[in-house]
């Protein structure tokens, strides 16, 4: 019994495996030449992107500004028409601003406070009177 394995490869079998060995190599070569440029453009592309978000910040930047104008205009022209308001009430006194009047602004002041629960009274020299005992009391009723 010979035991002896021979291998008599064909013409096309050889041809085969060069062809692709080359194929391989082509391949691999075609890959080394690419992948420089591919990482030119995707940087390239990286900078667009970069560049077209600083232009929509800054213009973002620009329309948060021309609102920012237009309310400080709003709140200018509203102070106008206030104070035209308080010219026109002053007009009305005759000119002059009453003991009394000052009474009532600061009265009306007193209700545009949150803590309605404090009540003041004013007095002839216009210094209200404050409860001084009110906590002290309230510390009695706990114990």
């Amino acid at each position: 019994m010979n035991n002896s394995f021979s291998v008599n490869p064909s013409k096309s079998t050889v041809k085969a495996i060069v062809l692709s060995i080359v194929g391989i190599l082509v391949f691999i070569v075609a890959i080394a030449l690419v992948i420089p440029w591919y990482n030119v453009w995707s940087q390239e592309m990286e900078g667009k992107a970069e560049f077209a978000k600083a232009e929509q910040n800054r213009k973002i930047k620009i329309e948060e500004a021309k609102a920012n104008l237009e309310a400080e205009k709003l709140n200018a022209q509203a102070e106008v028409e206030r104070a035209k308001g308080a010219a026109e009430a002053i007009r009305i006194e005759n000119g002059s601003i009453t003991p009394t009047y000052i009474q009532y602004l600061w009265v009306r002041q007193q209700s545009d406070l949150s803590d309605k629960t404090v009540i003041y009274i004013p007095t002839e020299s216009n210094l209200p009177l404050l409860e001084a005992s009110r906590l002290s009391l309230k510390q009695a009723d706990k114990q």
